[in-house]
């Protein structure tokens, strides 16, 4: 069969799997229905996401959730400020051989999974955090020379505590870019803490089930790239980004008012592969203005850095990323 007969088969398979994984979620996380997204999409584009939020609303318990619906390996690293690069990667080790000589073998680190809760990633020194670098860009590790590949797919889930909070370390900018979405875990509403209240008070607790596998998420991955998108449209998401980059040709006037640096192209891969995400979900095979709209703000609120100016004006980047919204049209 060809690729579009199958297609809508493929689509509904992905739209029943999602919903299936997402079911799971919401048995155990009480709300948050753009931050349950935000991650799904993030797993079915084969990307890592940021957590950012206050301590206790949630976000570990989210992460091991997602965990338990899925059947792949999971593991946990609590980032502390004496968390060392070797704790996560692994270290060559001295080791008596059968023979009796002495020789070198590595131990692995919990790195070497394929769900990976980064917890509290920016209590961390910044020598730590730089750890990952290689593993989330390339998915693997090299250690002593000796490079390692992880078993596909490798998805890291790092929770992030506000900046302004103490003990914590501004994760470097390089590392920022990595991380597909940052998504902002908010307070609880009065309905959603009493459900909150009666899941975690009583007796009677839930517990995620397993519904989908690795296999299966490399498929939904594979088939969100086929997802098509027309030339005008990409450009949009293009014209979006350069209007991010201060004193560029293609400047939006609150980059140039408010920003020190811009998005880069990782910024552009995250808009239009969102976009086809959000395409699928609404059962459609093309990327639409809209979609691309509507994922502008966790694809690049980490990718932009503010200026001095927009710091003493209490000018966050979600304000700025809004701005260029409505001053970049969509046909140029």
């Amino acid at each position: 069969m060809t690729t579009a007969e199958t297609m809508p088969d493929r689509a509904r398979r992905f739209l029943r799997d999602y919903a299936a994984v997402r079911e799971q979620l919401g048995r155990v996380i009480v709300g948050h229905q753009e931050v349950l997204d935000g991650v799904l999409t993030c797993l079915t584009v084969g990307g890592h996401c940021l957590l950012e939020g206050v301590p206790g609303l949630g976000k570990t318990l989210l992460v091991r959730t997602l965990a338990k619906a899925l059947r792949l390996e999971f593991n946990r690293i609590q980032f502390t400020p004496d968390l060392m690069p070797a704790d996560i990667l692994g270290t060559n080790m001295i080791v008596e051989a059968p023979d009796g000589r002495r020789v070198f073998e590595f131990r692995r680190g919990p790195i070497f999974t394929q769900v990976l809760l980064a917890d509290e990633i920016n209590r961390a020194t910044p020598k730590t955090q730089s750890a990952l670098l290689e593993t989330m860009q390339e998915a693997s590790i090299t250690v002593g020379g000796t490079t390692y590949m992880l078993e596909p797919p490798f998805f890291v889930l790092a929770t992030q505590n506000p900046i302004e909070q103490e003990g914590t370390y501004p994760l470097p900018e390089a590392q920022l870019d990595r991380f597909f979405f940052k998504v902002l875990v908010g307070y609880p509403s009065r309905e959603e803490l009493n459900s909150v209240l009666d899941r975690t008070t009583k007796l009677a607790t839930a517990e995620a089930e397993p519904v989908i596998d690795g296999p299966r998420i490399l498929e939904m991955q594979r088939l969100v790239r086929e997802v098509v998108i027309a030339p005008h449209v990409q450009d949009y998401a293009v014209r979006l980004v350069l209007a991010t980059h201060p004193q560029g040709p293609h400047a939006a006037e609150a980059a140039n008012k408010w920003l020190r640096f811009g998005a880069g192209p990782r910024g552009a891969q995250s808009i239009v592969l969102a976009a086809k995400v959000r395409a699928l979900l609404s059962e459609r095979f093309n990327v639409s203005f809209e979609d691309l709209r509507a994922v502008v703000l966790p694809a690049l609120r980490h990718r932009v850095l503010l200026n001095f100016e927009a710091q003493a004006e209490g000018i966050g980047s979600d304000q700025v990323l809004l701005q260029i919204l409505d001053t970049v049209p969509q046909t140029n």
